[in-house]
């Protein structure tokens, strides 16, 4: 589904960007080329095809350099916490800022 001006223009005060009418129209088609590539990547069949944990593995080798999973760090939560305003169970309690 393609954008819209209106969109741009919702999209543009939400960044706190003043664009002037070539701008929105400029950042218009290029929004919607972008994604016009998005939907086209969407529909290429990918079924069989293994995830790459570097894009390096797709052309050579790689070997990954893994440490040992053994903890490092002692337990300084009280130490962080003792200038919290409000602290409970370990956790920081913060105002609620979302209805």
């Amino acid at each position: 589904m393609p954008l819209t001006p209106v969109d741009v223009s919702r999209i543009a005060h939400l960044a706190r960007l003043a664009l002037t009418p070539d701008e929105e129209r400029l950042m218009l088609a290029q929004l919607n080329g972008f994604f016009s590539h998005v939907e086209q990547m969407g529909s290429v069949d990918t079924s069989g095809v293994e995830p790459l944990y570097t894009p390096l593995s797709a052309v050579r080798e790689v070997a990954l350099r893994l440490r040992e999973d053994v903890v490092t760090e002692t337990d300084e939560r009280a130490v962080n916490q003792c200038s919290a305003p409000v602290v409970e169970d370990g956790l920081f309690l913060v105002p609620r800022v979302i209805e």
